[in-house]
């Protein structure tokens, strides 16, 4: 994982629940690939089927409500999705996303669907690529970032311990 991601645009709205993020009918499954090609359904059904690797959401507050299924962030990551940059969380959806290596970012960024955008998470900022506006963030700490790039806390976990700093 890179520390500057940058990506085109989905824009969503406030309070994008889980049930939107992945459906519960599709919860049955233990096929990512399955997961991922209903992802976004209940916000917007055109979603899994344009989403290109590398795409950004952007959304406004509370993103991730709604029930602590895991399927969400993982759906998402799955999907091809880069990051989620948000007004706010949900807890537990932020955290299951830190926990699979999938950055999510909190800050305020006016972006339309399609502008490309990048986020500098070592360096605390966002730019709109397409409208030159450039955002503040709080920036990753170099714990966080390991975890990213270690593609979670479990890998994570398994790198320090082999490594014997853990």
């Amino acid at each position: 994982m890179e520390e500057v991601i940058r990506g085109r645009v989905w824009r969503f709205g406030d309070n994008i629940d889980t049930d939107m993020i992945i459906p519960g009918r599709y919860l049955r499954t233990f096929s990512l690939d399955e997961l991922a090609s209903h992802v976004m359904e209940g916000a917007r059904p055109e979603f899994a089927s344009e989403v290109k690797r590398g795409d950004i959401i952007v959304a406004g507050r509370n993103f991730g409500c709604g029930s602590s299924r895991e399927q969400a962030p993982v759906a998402l990551k799955h999907a091809g999705v880069a990051a989620i940059i948000a007004e706010s969380f949900a807890r537990i959806f932020y955290r299951n996303a830190i926990n699979i290596g999938f950055p999510v970012i909190m800050a305020r960024v006016d972006a339309a669907d399609g502008d490309e955008i990048s986020a500098d998470l070592k360096g605390g900022f966002i730019e709109n690529l397409t409208s030159g506006k450039r955002y503040e963030m709080k920036p990753f700490n170099d714990y966080m970032l390991s975890i990213l790039q270690d593609g979670g806390l479990v890998n994570h976990y398994i790198r320090t311990l082999k490594e014997g700093s853990g």
